[in-house]
């Protein structure tokens, strides 16, 4: 059940193998493991050595993904691994993604468990998060490929960080993501997060244009680092140019984390900030995330104006969306995969058991 074979790697001239999944192009002898700690030279082949374990299961809205135009209201089960191909100095799941200790890994469930266990609980989809998926790409895969048996979907929560032809295998089997773009500077990239910024904006043109996978993005504003006026300009023109006004963007406050601790907390007047440039800008959903803000978290119609979705948190107060996801007051279509009635999960967190 642990060391899984994988597909995206080739055998060097000296006899070490490289993992082709994301850019980093990690160059493995016997034994030893790449960046993500995930993915090892096994005899030769590189193996994935977190294929059935988890890290537990917890059943959230999906709102809390964050995703706000895909099946609103409706219960989400998540889970990730370990491991991760990205260094961000800030990761508010480091525990997780910089986990060395594989028995953290207490939850074994195979891809038909999992598909099971989401049907069994009325969940909408399943949720590859907490670590990114795109390193245990295989597991999810095959997750997905069980879940959509029994008509629930798939949702990726990612950095995007990810080579081109792994990428098209992936994301070919997910059908909603959330895209976490950090920055919109090669320079924090390459300084903060350890990857490289052209690499992602490629992964969303890609999902964007090539796939059916509905994208919303979300950008973690970092005081001094990321949250400039002149930054935040610059990003929002590229996303409403390169893949349009539709695209649902989510502002979320850096709390002083892992190997940022003396960075203070995001003040909520930069996630407002940052909305009002996106806004200007042409984006017709733009939200803050976990921070109290009934504007920034409420769907506005872009023609009208009219509150389409006004939320408290995780709760959905007003839904006035039509069956089919337009402005009930004047017909104009909102952006997004909604249902013909809107979920009634709300706040809960509920941890799952999966035997």
């Amino acid at each position: 059940m642990h060391n899984h074979p994988t597909t995206y790697w080739h055998t060097l001239r000296d006899g070490r193998v490289q993992c082709d999944v994301c850019p980093r192009a990690c160059k493995l002898g016997e034994g030893q493991r790449g960046l993500c700690f995930v993915r090892m030279n096994d005899e030769g082949l590189v193996a994935l050595t977190t294929y059935g374990r988890s890290s537990g299961f917890c059943i959230d809205p999906v709102e809390k993904k964050p995703l706000n135009h895909f099946y609103p209201g409706s219960p989400v089960l998540s889970f990730g691994t370990a491991g991760c191909n990205l260094t961000c100095k800030f990761c508010q799941n480091w525990d997780m993604s910089k986990a060395r200790d594989m028995d953290r890994l207490q939850d074994t469930a195979t891809p038909e468990m999992i598909a099971d266990a989401a049907e069994r609980h009325r969940c909408k989809s399943v949720a590859y998060t907490y670590n990114d998926p795109v390193i245990f790409m295989e597991y999810a895969i095959d997750t997905a490929i069980a879940c959509k048996e029994r008509g629930v979907n798939s949702i990726a929560v990612t950095a995007g960080y990810m080579c081109p032809e792994p990428r098209e295998e992936f994301f070919k089997y997910m059908d909603a993501a959330n895209v976490d773009l950090k920055a919109f500077s090669q320079h924090f990239y390459k300084k903060i997060a350890g990857g490289d910024l052209d690499a992602v904006l490629d992964t969303l043109r890609y999902i964007r244009y090539e796939t059916d996978t509905w994208l919303e993005l979300t950008t973690l504003l970092i005081p001094g680092e990321n949250d400039s006026e002149a930054e935040l300009g610059e990003m929002t023109q590229w996303i409403v140019e390169e893949l349009g006004p539709g695209v649902p963007v989510h502002f979320s406050a850096f709390h002083p984390d892992y190997k940022m601790m003396d960075t203070p907390r995001t003040p909520a007047s930069t996630l407002t900030r940052a909305r009002k440039i996106a806004i200007k800008n042409g984006i017709r959903y733009a939200y803050t995330g976990n921070v109290h803000d009934s504007e920034g978290d409420t769907t506005f119609c872009h023609r009208c104006g009219s509150a389409l979705i006004v939320r408290d948190w995780y709760e959905l107060l007003i839904y006035n969306l039509t069956e089919d996801g337009a402005c009930s007051q004047c017909g104009e279509p909102c952006s997004g995969i909604f249902a013909p009635e809107p979920g009634t999960w709300g706040a809960k967190r509920q941890p799952v058991r999966i035997t």
